[in-house]
């Protein structure tokens, strides 16, 4: 049985059934999840049904396309309702979104949205969950366009308490403005501060300070028992973190969207996704992404109860995604894309641009596989009366009347709005031309900075190139030697085939479009290039596929060693932050667990990182003793935060050396 035969269920339906079971049956779970997945599986209407044996069968009744309510799952053994098999079917099916919609900023372009009344997004694949990732993610598909602030904030002190992470600001004395922030209070006059009181020349005080807006207590319970239930999937990594843990995470989101933190509720979910594809051995499944996903969802539920204003408006997110009117546009497609996301969503997205070089994008995404990812090219886009597909578009141009964009670029499509096709252009000629004549240093720091991140780049193309992380197809650009690596590994893609082609083709000149990848080293993933023995032809790389004979005559380059970076050793840390993700906090507690590696940061520099480390494994290895010597429960929250700490240091010099890498601001 496939997860993707099964219709999604919603988070607290399958939180329900798993708390509900005896502790008996909790230990049983996830066997019990592994033998349904081998029983055969029918679909009749909006019934999915399961033959748990020759006499037994399992029901889920979806109606809306999702299951909804606990009891439209029905098992006919004996022991229903109160029976293992309908938990395990909830546990093993995909996690449906909430019918309002997804949190905007914890989206990525491959994921889609509710619109405001009048108005629904440009496809037909509801909402998801998947976050900026996603997948901020390295990302299974789409990267976000840009990475979230709340994610990547300064934490506390790795010896915080869970106490001081989710207290109240203490009082600041005299009736100074006092703000407190991760555990550090600075205290200023009303007069400094931003809403302090204003005065005139010879006024007396006109009008005292506003109070800044105070997270309802709803609200920080939520924060708080999202950090409590991601804390216990980094406690046990992916390889414990079965149903039973998955469970509490979900039913803590679900508490968080109930308490209006859309936004950290759908970060929880994609975090449970992320484990889900880890424990299935998805062949998408990134570590990396997951680590991300936790660093996120972490990140956001500890710095809540210290935001105010913009920022907690921005960490609470909304449920719908605004689209606001933008008048006529006059689009020229520039590529497409497929998506293949570890939570069960595919399609495409087709990126256009405007004539000042704006980009917009279109997608259809929806439930489905690797056959949805490559097939969704050929589908019509839904905009307007316009019948061209996605492939069509990516070549083409569009005029749009009446159009609404969402703050991703996501066109709208609502009733009130029109599109006709029109004439595209080349990447040699304006408008197109502009995006590649901005200097690469400043397409970077924008990346790097919230924009989006795609690199337009001229490409001088080498051989392949042999890395830590496989072949990449070496190109120069602009004196930079940059690594042009494989935009998605699943085979039913094309891009692995088509990047070992373009690998023969040394010397070849070309545009291309790639998406950064944030590291010491110049790297991108290669989603387009143009056609190297055909000038004025582009080929999509993950859905167009090149041949032999498309190649011009030349001789291939030999594959050479990847170039090596002259850069402090980060990933000593780095490694010991994705290990904890996937071992848990076992795997850091070993007394040899990286002991020499606090010492060899300090030889070059890294103080900071080698205290992190230090408190990261001091962290790990805390176990205190009762009065008759017993070991007692380790504290998962002092754990969190010190794995927080690290990751979130981790990810900021990792972008500061990549700015540095290719000469960049940062």
């Amino acid at each position: 049985m496939s997860p993707d035969l099964l219709p999604p269920v919603a988070p607290d339906v399958t939180a329900g059934l798993v708390e509900a079971l005896s502790p008996r049956l909790r230990k049983r779970l996830d066997a019990g999840i592994a033998k349904l997945a081998t029983r055969p599986v029918t679909r009749e209407g909006d019934t999915v049904r399961i033959a748990v044996d020759d006499d037994t069968d399992l029901e889920l009744h979806a109606p809306g396309g999702s299951v909804t309510r606990a009891d439209a799952i029905r098992c006919g053994c004996l022991l229903a309702p109160d029976c293992l098999h309908r938990a395990a079917a909830a546990s093993a099916a995909p996690i449906a979104e909430d019918a309002e919609g997804t949190d905007a900023d914890t989206r990525t372009p491959d994921d889609t949205a509710a619109a405001p009344t009048g108005d629904t997004p440009a496809d037909d694949s509801g909402t998801t969950a998947d976050g900026s990732t996603p997948d901020g993610t390295s990302h299974d598909g789409i990267a976000p366009t840009g990475p979230p602030s709340a994610g990547t904030s300064t934490v506390g002190a790795p010896g915080d308490s869970p106490d001081d992470a989710f207290g109240s600001a203490p009082a600041a004395p005299d009736g100074d403005t006092s703000v407190t922030a991760h555990g550090r209070t600075r205290t200023r006059t009303p007069l400094d501060a931003p809403d302090g009181p204003s005065r005139r020349r010879g006024d007396a005080v006109t009008a005292p300070p506003r109070v800044p807006e105070t997270v309802p207590p709803a609200q920080l319970d939520a924060a708080r028992a999202v950090f409590d239930a991601a804390a216990a999937v980094l406690e046990a990594g992916t390889d414990g973190s079965g149903a039973v843990v998955q469970a509490a995470l979900l039913r803590a989101a679900h508490t968080a969207r109930l308490a209006g933190l859309p936004r950290i509720a759908a970060s929880a979910v994609s975090v449970v996704n992320g484990t889900r594809a880890a424990r299935t051995a998805d062949p998408a499944h990134r570590l990396a992404a997951l680590a991300e996903a936790l660093r996120t969802v972490l990140g956001m539920a500890h710095r809540l109860p210290f935001a105010t204003g913009a920022d907690l408006a921005e960490l609470r997110g909304t449920v719908r995604m605004p689209y606001t009117p933008d008048g006529s546009l006059r689009l020229y497609g520039l590529f497409s894309e497929p998506v293949l996301t570890t939570t069960g969503y595919a399609g495409a997205v087709t990126w256009t641009a405007d004539a000042e070089g704006r980009l917009y994008t279109v997608s259809d995404v929806a439930p489905g596989g690797p056959g949805r990812a490559t097939g969704a090219a050929d589908r019509t886009v839904r905009i307007g009366d316009t019948a061209l597909t996605h492939r069509e578009l990516s070549r083409a141009g569009l005029a749009v009347s009446g159009a609404t964009v969402s703050p991703t670029g996501r066109l709208g499509a609502g009733a009130g709005v029109r599109a006709v096709r029109a004439s595209g252009a080349e990447w040699t000629a304006e408008p197109l031309d502009r995006l590649w004549t901005v200097p690469v240093a400043e397409q970077v720091a924008r990346a790097l900075s919230g924009g989006h991140d795609l690199l337009f780049l001229d490409v001088t193309l080498g051989g392949a190139v042999r890395g830590s992380t496989g072949d990449d197809l070496l190109a120069e650009c602009d004196g930079l030697a940059v690594g042009l690596a494989t935009a998605h590994d699943d085979p039913a893609l094309p891009y692995r085939d088509n990047l070992r082609l373009l690998s023969a083709v040394g010397g070849a000149r070309l545009r291309v479009v790639a998406r950064l990848v944030p590291g010491p080293l110049p790297r991108a993933l290669l989603l387009a290039a143009g056609h190297p023995s055909s000038p004025g032809t582009r080929l999509d790389l993950g859905l167009d596929r090149l041949q032999h004979a498309d190649l011009p005559a030349a001789p291939a380059p030999a594959a050479t060693e990847a170039p090596q970076a002259d850069e402090a050793p980060l990933h000593l840390l780095r490694r010991r932050v994705h290990q904890a993700v996937s071992g848990g906090r076992r795997v850091l507690a070993f007394p040899d667990s990286g002991a020499g590696d606090g010492g060899r940061l300090r030889n070059v520099g890294l103080v900071t990182a080698a205290d992190l480390l230090d408190e990261l494994r001091s962290a790990a290895a805390d176990r205190s003793r009762d009065a008759f010597g017993r070991l007692l429960p380790a504290d998962p929250g002092r754990f969190a935060r010190a794995w927080l700490a690290s990751a979130v240091y981790t990810d900021e010099v990792e972008r500061a050396l990549c700015a540095a890498a290719w000469g960049a601001p940062h």
